[in-house]
């Protein structure tokens, strides 16, 4: 049986801003269904590292590649239309389009792909718990609500990942408990692979494997469960 593609990877990524180096040769990879925490103190390279690996910038060397193909050697349309397909964000802040409904944010990614995914949003939204919430706009929502949307907004394609940086670090604690496991059992349950990074070590000790970012490298790489 071939072993199928990480869902993510990279291959020895170094990065810096200006003459301040940021990553030293990262390497990983994130299996299909896989959950991976990245932690590391403030400063560590993190940041940098997701959006590396979202193709929201280009790593100044070394590959990154989303199920199989690499992305970093396209150009900055081809990489957001590949992203838009095969890539979930999950933020810290929702960024949902304020004018826009519930339905129709979580309807972005499919629009962007010429998807019709309006079934498929509906039953996300019910999963996130808001069904008959579809026409409401995101000023009514409250926090947690709205990170519920993003999270079923960042699956509405079925992405090959979803990347999360710090995806309940403005909740309270009930709050990102709710989100962190549905977005984590919801990734699991489509077979996305996931790139957590946080702070919070309840939601790391959530994932399969833990790597430990320190100025630049990973240090350790474990497993959690």
């Amino acid at each position: 049986m071939t072993t199928p593609a990480p869902a993510l990877a990279a291959h020895d990524l170094r990065h810096a801003f200006g003459t301040t180096p940021v990553l030293h040769g990262v390497s990983l990879a994130v299996r299909p269904g896989e959950v991976v925490a990245v932690t590391g103190p403030s400063g560590s390279g993190k940041s940098t590292l997701l959006h590396l690996l979202g193709g929201l910038d280009t790593p100044q060397a070394g590959e990154v590649w989303w199920a199989g193909e690499r992305v970093d050697t396209l150009g900055t349309q081809a990489r957001a239309v590949r992203r838009a397909g095969r890539i979930g964000l999950v933020f810290q802040h929702h960024y949902l389009l304020e004018d826009l409904s519930v339905l129709q944010n979580v309807l972005v990614p499919a629009l962007l792909t010429g998807q019709d995914g309006a079934d498929r949003a509906r039953e996300l939204l019910a999963r996130v718990g808001l069904a008959g919430r579809e026409g409401d706009l995101p000023g009514v929502l409250s926090g947690g609500e709205r990170q519920r949307v993003a999270v079923a907004r960042a699956l509405a394609v079925r992405p090959a990942a979803v990347l999360a940086d710090e995806p309940t670090g403005s909740l309270d604690r009930a709050n990102a408990e709710v989100v962190a496991g549905l977005l984590l059992d919801l990734a699991r349950e489509e077979d996305a692979g996931v790139l957590l990074v946080t702070h919070d070590e309840r939601l790391a000790a959530r994932a399969d494997r833990a790597l430990h970012l320190l100025d630049g490298r990973i240090l350790e790489a474990e497993a959690v469960r």
